[in-house]
């Protein structure tokens, strides 16, 4: 596709132009949060599998746990260097194409997985995964062409809440699946992330017209010039140390949950389960049906620090807990933090202008990328330090103990930003 070619379907806020410049009868937005659905559905499916499958090509508990973090830290590498290169080329050629390729690199990546016969097939595959696979950013990109700048926390909410259901539904069914095959749920997911590829060939319109395209440049796609160029943009500035914190502290969480749940409470595989659901259904409705209404009362700079100061006082309770029974009750308290994501987002897409949004949420995608390449080697290795204790000390919480300080510290960042800048106007760009 070329500059020079016939534009695509301009879309106005919420829909694509239909003939004669009226809406389309299904807005765009709706086809976006499909697309993420089935994403994250078709990603939720690996989570519980995925540890199984590289165990069957170790001998030993500390071998699995070394290949695993081969195998994460490979897709983490690979996408941080991929994501701003895939975010500029939507910005030259659109976001429907980049998306498409990100589909079918994932189900290309969910069924050589299934194949694998050897250890270094995973790590091949996760490899080229990470480095075909900017889909949230691509999405987050697609929402801020199609939506004007005083509505995008919202609509970076609902993009939540669709992440949300597919956590709610991926997990449980892989589980499921698991039992059956540990194999069967990358098959699945290969076939939802084909089905998603069709749907977009067919159905998805393109969102950005080609008068708001921009030519690709290897300076600007590149990872550092990516994340300085973010960090340059105005109304960003120090904002940058406050996605980095932030995600290292989810990062890490994410890592470390089953064996600190192991260690602390000692769950197995059903009790992470449903927890991993408690958690889609809180993002899921915190996102989905209270942002709204909390925007209409609160500006996103002030969701962004609530949202941080919560996270951070989660953490902490989470380290504390000494009943498993405590662990749903902070789960609830997302109701309160699980603005801060969209509402950073929000403020981030608006000190983009129109031709950078993919370049700029790619950079952010990157960001996050390199905060879970270092999230297991920090957060695995305090985890280590403390788990010889006894099952229910209280300092095995140590990883999530700096989690909190971590996101505390991404508050003060971002309240001390926001006192020295000026709001920005929200008028359309």
């Amino acid at each position: 596709m070329s500059e020079s070619a016939a534009a695509p379907p301009a879309l106005a806020e919420g829909g694509a132009a239909g003939p004669a410049g009226k809406p389309a009868a299904r807005p765009a937005m709706s086809f976006i949060l499909v697309a993420v659905v089935i994403d994250m559905i078709a990603i939720g499916l690996m989570v519980p599998v995925l540890p199984h499958i590289v165990g069957v090509f170790t001998t030993s508990n500390d071998e699995q746990t070394l290949a695993f973090l081969a195998v994460t830290a490979a897709f983490g590498i690979a996408n941080f260097l991929g994501s701003p290169v895939l975010g500029a080329l939507s910005d030259r050629y659109g976001r429907r194409p980049v998306l498409l390729l990100g589909f079918l690199g994932l189900a290309l990546s969910f069924f050589v997985t299934a194949a694998a016969t050897a250890l270094w097939m995973l790590v091949a595959v996760r490899l080229f995964s990470g480095a075909m696979q900017s889909n949230i950013s691509i999405a987050n990109a697609y929402v801020a062409d199609i939506t004007p700048p005083q509505d995008r926390a919202r609509r970076f909410g609902l993009l939540g809440a669709m992440f949300g259901i597919g956590f709610i539904l991926g997990p449980v069914v892989g589980g499921l699946l698991g039992d059956i095959d540990v194999r069967l749920p990358f098959v699945v997911a290969g076939c939802l992330a084909l089905i998603n590829g069709l749907y977009g060939l067919f159905v998805l319109p393109e969102s950005l017209p080609v008068e708001r395209r921009r030519a690709f440049e290897w300076k600007r796609a590149n990872p550092v010039a990516a994340l300085r160029g973010l960090a340059a943009l105005k109304g960003v500035g120090s904002l940058v140390w406050v996605i980095a914190l932030s995600s290292l502290g989810q990062f890490m969480l994410h890592m470390t949950w089953v064996l600190y749940t192991k260690f602390k409470f000692g769950w197995g595989p059903a009790q992470v389960g449903w927890s991993l659901f408690a958690v889609g259904v809180i993002t899921a409705i915190s996102q989905g049906l209270l942002l709204k209404p909390l925007l209409q009362r609160f500006s996103a700079r002030r969701l962004a620090v609530v949202g941080l100061l919560v996270g951070a006082a989660s953490y902490l309770l989470f380290g504390l807990a000494t009943a498993g029974w405590q662990i749903y009750a902070v789960i609830t308290l997302g109701l309160l933090g699980g603005a801060a994501q969209a509402a950073m987002n929000s403020i981030v897409s608006n000190a983009a202008d129109e031709r950078t949004q993919g370049q700029t949420m790619g950079s952010v995608s990157s960001l996050s990328s390199l905060m879970a390449v270092l999230a297991p080697i920090v957060g695995l290795e305090l985890l280590r330090w403390v788990s010889h204790l006894d099952r229910g000390h209280w300092l095995i919480g140590l990883p999530l103990f700096v989690c909190a300080a971590l996101q505390l510290a991404a508050a003060i960042i971002a309240i001390g930003f926001f006192r020295r800048s000026a709001a920005p106007a929200t008028t359309p760009a």
